[in-house]
Order: C-alpha cells, then sequence, then structure tokens
C-alpha cells in the first residue's frame, strides 16, 4: 500500500497554517465578501451597520450594533447642497422681481384688446400662496404620516444632533424638496417669457393713459392707425410697480404657479394615496385640485389682467413642468417603473413563440 500508516516514527501529518493568521489571532471576516450583496447596502450612509468580532474562544462571541449612529454630517452636508441648487434656481427670479426691466413693446390707438377697465384680482397673491404652496405641503406630510403608519415601515431612522429623524419624514423631505425646485423651475421659465415678450395687459390703456410727441393722445387724428412706441403714461393713480407690471402679460404666472403646484399635488396623490376604503376618494381629491387651478386661469381672463392665450399659455406650461419633475425628477413611480422592467422579456426562450404568456392568476 501506498499509504503510509502513522507511527511514533512518522506521526500524522497536518496541513501547515496560513502565514497570515497564527494561533490564538482572532479571525478577521471581510466586510462584505459576497460580490452579490446589493450595493444600497454598502453605500447607503443611513442603514445601520453591524461589527462581529470572533476571538480564539469560540463562546466568546460579540456584536457591535452602531443602529443609533449620528449621521448628522452627512444629513447637513445633502441638505445645504440642495438648497444651493435651489438658490441657484430661485436668485434669478429675484433678480427679475426687483430689477428686471421688461422689453418695451408698442401698441395701436384703436386696439380694442388693451382698452379693458382695471380689476382687482379675484385670486390675490397671499391666496394664490396659500393654495399653491401650503395645500401641497400639507397634502404630502398629511400622505407619508399615513402611509407609515398603515405599513409600519422597519426603516432604521436617521440620527441627528442625537434625535432620531423617522423614515416618513425624510420621505416627505424628498417629496417637498422636488416640489420646491419644480415651482421655482416653472416660475424662473414664466418670468423669462414675460420680460422677454413683454405684452401689454389688457387693461393698459386704463392704467397707462399714454401720451405721445407733441402732447397727442389716442385722441387725436395724428396717432389713428399708427404703431406707437414713444409714449408716456400719465395717469395718476398707478403706482411704479403697476406700470412695470402692465408689460407682463405674457405668459400668465398666476395660471402656470397654480397648474403646476396643484397637478403636481394631484400626481403625488396618484402615486402615494393607497386607501382601500374608496377608490373615488383619491379621485374626487385630485378633480378638487385641478378645479382650483382651472378657476384661477379663468379668473385672470375675467379680472381683465391677461388675455386667453396668455392663460393658455401659462397654464400648458405650468402641467408641463409638473408631469416632467414628478415623472423623471422624484421617484414617485419607481415602483411602477421596477415593476414594468421586470414583466419585460429576459430570456431568449422568453422571446420565442413556444413560450407562452402567464395567464393571471396562474402565476
Amino acid at each position: 500500500m501506498n499509504e503510509e500508516t502513522p507511527t511514533e516514527q512518522t506521526p500524522l501529518k497536518r496541513s501547515p497554517r496560513p502565514a497570515s493568521r497564527q494561533r490564538g489571532q482572532p479571525r478577521v471576516e471581510p466586510a462584505f465578501p459576497d460580490p452579490e450583496i446589493p450595493r444600497r447596502f454598502r453605500d447607503n450612509s443611513f442603514q445601520s451597520s453591524t461589527t462581529l468580532s470572533i476571538s480564539s474562544d469560540p463562546r466568546n462571541i460579540s456584536v457591535h450594533s452602531s443602529a443609533t449612529m449620528d449621521n448628522t454630517k452627512a444629513v447637513l452636508l445633502k441638505v445645504g447642497f440642495d438648497f444651493f441648487i435651489l438658490c441657484c434656481v430661485g436668485f434669478p427670479i429675484l433678480i427679475f422681481f426687483v430689477v428686471g426691466d421688461p422689453f418695451k413693446r408698442g401698441f395701436f390707438c384703436d386696439d380694442e384688446s388693451l382698452m379693458h377697465p382695471f380689476h382687482d384680482s379675484t385670486i390675490t397673491n397671499w391666496m394664490l400662496y396659500i393654495i399653491g404652496l401650503a395645500l401641497p405641503v400639507i397634502v404630502i406630510l398629511i400622505t407619508e404620516l399615513l402611509r407609515n403608519r398603515a405599513k409600519h415601515s422597519e426603516a432604521q431612522p436617521l440620527k441627528v444632533f442625537n434625535t432620531d429623524i423617522p423614515f416618513w419624514v425624510v420621505q416627505a423631505y424628498k417629496s417637498i424638496g422636488m416640489f420646491g425646485f419644480g415651482a421655482a423651475v416653472s416660475q424662473l421659465l414664466t418670468d423669462v417669457g414675460k420680460y422677454t415678450i413683454g405684452r401689454l395687459r389688457p387693461h393698459f390703456f386704463d392704467v397707462c393713459r399714454p401720451m405721445m410727441a407733441k402732447n397727442t393722445t389716442c385722441d387725436d387724428a395724428v396717432n389713428h392707425g399708427r404703431y406707437i412706441t414713444d409714449f408716456v403714461c400719465t395717469s395718476e393713480k398707478s403706482s411704479t410697480r403697476m406700470l412695470k407690471e402692465m408689460r407682463l402679460s405674457f405668459p400668465s404666472g398666476h395660471s402656470s404657479f397654480s397648474m403646476y403646484t396643484l397637478v403636481f399635488c394631484a400626481i403625488f396623490l396618484q402615486s402615494r394615496m393607497n386607501w382601500r376604503g374608496s377608490k373615488l376618494l383619491k379621485h374626487f381629491f385630485q378633480f378638487l385640485l385641478i378645479l382650483l387651478a382651472w378657476y384661477t386661469c379663468l379668473s385672470r381672463i375675467s379680472d381683465y389682467k391677461h388675455h386667453w392665450s396668455d392663460v393658455l399659455a401659462g397654464g400648458v406650461l405650468g402641467a408641463t413642468v409638473a408631469i416632467v419633475v414628478s415623472n423623471f425628477c422624484t421617484d414617485l413611480f419607481a415602483v411602477t417603473r421596477k415593476r414594468s422592467i421586470m414583466s419585460l422579456p429576459q430570456t431568449r426562450y422568453e422571446l420565442s413563440a413556444n413560450h407562452a404568456a402567464p395567464v393571471n392568476g396562474s402565476q
């Protein structure tokens, strides 16, 4: 036999220990030995980590959990960077409002679309801010809170300044942050159009009372049928701000802002509100939001603040930004996209004609 029987002269051979690990030295386990572990567990700074310490004595095993790890630095960096980007979009809006100079557009004295009387706004600025800002923020907060209570999320809370931040607050922050970013983008696009076009409002003659060269007015025959660009406003009831606003008709700011905020809120409810008590309740809330936006748009025409085309352009602009931001900038429909991707054929066999599609209820 080739096998050698162990005796006192030939003791049993043992495989030598690796040089990297000596007797009595604790085993060092890699943090993530399996490359298949999802990246989110390695890169997510908000997840708690667990350290396993194993000594030479198998009975002496200790697990150290850092579930209460302080995330203050990471959270402050993220919030600060988000605030900086939001300021980059919002600061030009402030510049337009303070020192912006709209394009100087002329007029014809017989233009009947500019002869409407001045009328106070039905939807004032403070009402617009309550409807367009406060209402969506409240809806987002309440929806995320109710979802968290219904689903009992087990996600680890953030710890900021030794205070636990619930997971639903983090989700609400993401939605409100993207909502605010989209609102700033919509308003900036609107202001660019206003100051570039400089279209006169329907109440132009009532607010301005223009006087042309040689102290002539529109009542003089010399100005009939002539495009007038050189004039001075002589109305005593108009302030400097009103004289500036009379050139900012296109597109409608009220229309674009209300359509963006309320359409975004309706899309948010479509994604996040999942109450099984009544299927129509969610759609009823969505209808109320769209109705508020529609009424705001119509009031701008009846108040002679804008031409109908200004309101149409503003409404389309705001709704378009809301659809783009909610679908491509947020994760409101991330689960739906993932399900649609997983339902696509993954193998050549599934693409073949012999592969029958699963019938509902057979999965």
